[in-house]
């Protein structure tokens, strides 16, 4: 069976269109289903600027129904996995709003850290989402949350939650690797886990400093003792803004 977003017997007006080449200006004819189309004129490959990425975007079938996809639209699958990641995340967790919580503010905190650090943004949103993902079942088997125990059960949950969602191999792996050692970094580190492990390490202290403000002394030495990022730093050092001592 054809998937029938890409069958046209059921396109609407519109289906076809024209745009104009960003060097040249000449008209260019797309279909809506188009990954790509060349300009007659000057040769440029030009990305659908329409396309519709909806399912494509995480469908492990996409390039035998769009073809040899153009890498625009890779990063934009990798892009709308990590929201599904998010919402999957989220699934699990209800109704425990305070691990939702704390994993959507150390995504918030990784995200701004991987760009400075130029990481892979997926796999760290995608890593930071799942972090602490293994607790539910760390808790059930052992009656607790001890981070050893979450390293221990998180990656096969994180695992079977991001094959669900038709990940790629390496994504899946190098994701997995971060949750299981999340609290536990090695003497060589990726970019990805010391975005995500200074992320974390950021969203407690913060939830600490919430509770109980430190003296701005105490945080600089906590963040320079912890943390493993410049970038890190730097926000840590924005989001906590101690008082003076």
């Amino acid at each position: 069976m054809k998937c029938p977003g890409q069958d046209s017997q059921y396109w609407k007006p519109g289906a076809i269109y024209e745009e104009k080449c960003p060097d040249c200006g000449t008209v260019i004819e797309f279909f809506k289903d188009d990954p790509y189309r060349k300009c007659g004129k000057c040769g440029k490959k030009i990305v659908n600027p329409r396309l519709d990425f909806g399912c494509a975007a995480y469908c492990p079938f996409a390039e035998q129904c769009l073809g040899t996809l153009p890498e625009e639209f890779l990063n934009q699958r990798a892009d709308l996995l990590k929201d599904r990641v998010a919402v999957e995340m989220k699934r699990y967790f209800q109704p425990d709003f305070k691990r939702i919580g704390h994993a959507t503010r150390v995504a918030r905190h990784a995200e701004q850290i991987g760009k400075q650090e130029k990481g892979h943004l997926a796999v760290i949103l995608m890593a930071a989402y799942l972090h602490d993902i293994g607790i539910k079942e760390a808790e059930r088997k052992y009656h607790s949350s001890a981070a050893r125990y979450q390293e221990l059960e998180g990656p096969p949950v994180a695992r079977a939650i991001l094959e669900k969602l038709g990940a790629p191999a390496a994504i899946i792996d190098e994701v997995c690797d971060i949750v299981g050692h999340h609290h536990h970094p090695r003497p060589e580190e990726t970019t990805n886990f010391k975005a995500v492990y200074d992320a974390d390490q950021i969203a407690n202290l913060e939830a600490f400093h919430e509770k109980k403000p430190v003296a701005a002394k105490t945080v600089e030495r906590l963040i320079n003792n912890r943390l493993l990022t410049e970038a890190g730093k730097a926000r840590a050092r924005t989001v906590l803004s101690p008082p003076a001592a």
